[in-house]
């Protein structure tokens, strides 16, 4: 393993293959990001006046700059806790600057160097390394297109030791869209509780399922020992809001929690937890706008996908705003990701996602729920359009 991130490099050569628009960095056509589209302030503001919350605003206006409690503020943590059902109060939650802080900060307090973890890959580096930095014992399972990304229940059983403690899964999954179901979440969490083990379930693209039939539960609610880990970022679209959190019900592990996040980012801003709230009491007019945004482009990801069948291939994704997508030509992804900077269009290559590239995993992930998203699309249509006859004469060469 590498102790870097492995979106690094990706960042190395899109800075360095950049084409950007005036005036600014990157490149002219992102696919690359993986939220949706980004609020504005003003919208907040907009929809916070409209439902007659002048109190929410007057607050925002008139805050104290002086630290809020470690693990959020009282009124944060009672509007995040409406999102669960009755065994998820304001004591089950706990507020963080982003999920990428709540991650690591569960695997600390859960594991140590006498404990087993399971972990997934492909994957969000965090929901596979958290762990090792804490210094605990990690088995990797793959994740495979062959399987539809699904986790295999009977492999986690293999994989479950007389010191399993820690189990992270991605639900939604993150980078395919892809979805399990109800049952077989059920069956993980029944393996986990016969076992003892915790279950961190990444939920960050949770709410944004193409049809509301094919939601899970939040893990928090399903579990006695689940953590649901959320943020912002994606459903809402409030990246620059900076919030996080993890819900749970055994109260007993709060304090650990919470010590392990007095070392990192102990408390949020004020103003962050305001804007929080704005977009927590407004989240059925930004998520139902995203959805819609997220459905029309998918529409066209899907067109595109159709029309370049010789050249793509996917698991067909069911949430989120992200795909995980396979070069059939001529070129690993790397090398198409470096192909398509070059020209100024945005992906994440394999390395993104694993420790190792193989065969089985060498596909890209493109994002599609951003108001930018035709554009890049067109763009990504006339280039494989331009090089469809290169890349055709290149494969039959090699048979």
């Amino acid at each position: 393993m590498r102790n870097e991130p492995w979106s690094k490099k990706h960042k190395r050569v899109t800075r360095d293959k950049r084409v950007t628009r005036a005036g600014a960095g990157g490149l002219r056509h992102n696919l690359s990001n993986s939220y949706a589209q980004p609020l504005t302030h003003a919208e907040l503001v907009q929809h916070t006046l409209a439902r007659g919350d002048h109190a929410l605003l007057q607050a925002y206006n008139d805050h104290s700059l002086g630290y809020t409690p470690n693990g959020g503020s009282l009124d944060l943590r009672e509007e995040i806790a409406k999102l669960y059902g009755p065994k998820i109060t304001a004591d089950h939650v706990l507020v963080f600057t982003g999920a990428q802080v709540a991650l690591p900060t569960a695997a600390y307090a859960l594991t140590n160097g006498h404990t087993h973890s399971i972990v997934f890959d492909p994957a969000y580096q965090s929901t596979q390394d958290a762990p090792v930095f804490a210094g605990s014992q990690v088995t990797r399972l793959e994740r495979k297109a062959s399987n539809g990304w699904q986790i295999d229940v009977a492999e986690v059983r293999a994989a479950i030791r007389e010191n399993t403690r820690f189990l992270i899964i991605n639900e939604p999954y993150n980078p395919a869209g892809t979805l399990m179901s109800a049952a077989r979440l059920h069956e993980i969490i029944e393996l986990a509780d016969a076992h003892g083990i915790y279950i961190l379930s990444d939920e960050v693209y949770r709410l944004l399922e193409h049809e509301p039939r094919d939601r899970l539960p939040a893990m928090a609610d399903a579990y006695s020992r689940g953590l649901s880990c959320v943020t912002l970022s994606k459903p809402w679209g409030a990246c620059g809001v900076s919030i996080g959190w993890l819900a749970f019900q055994d109260l007993s592990i709060r304090q650990r929690l919470v010590d392990v996040q007095y070392f990192g980012s102990a408390c949020p801003s004020r103003a962050s937890e305001l804007q929080a709230l704005m977009v927590l009491r407004a989240s059925e007019a930004i998520l139902a706008k995203n959805l819609n945004l997220i459905r029309r482009n998918f529409g066209l990801l899907e067109a595109l996908m159709g029309k370049h069948a010789q050249w793509l291939e996917w698991v067909r994704p069911t949430a989120g705003a992200i795909a995980f997508v396979r070069f059939k030509g001529p070129l690993s992804s790397n090398e198409l990701g470096e192909q398509l900077a070059a020209v100024g269009i945005g992906i994440k290559p394999a390395y993104c996602f694993t420790d190792v590239v193989t065969k089985e995993k060498d596909y890209f992930r493109v994002g599609y729920g951003e108001e930018s998203t035709p554009a890049a699309l067109d763009a990504l249509d006339a280039f494989l359009e331009a090089h469809e006859q290169e890349w055709a004469v290149r494969t039959r060469s090699r048979l």
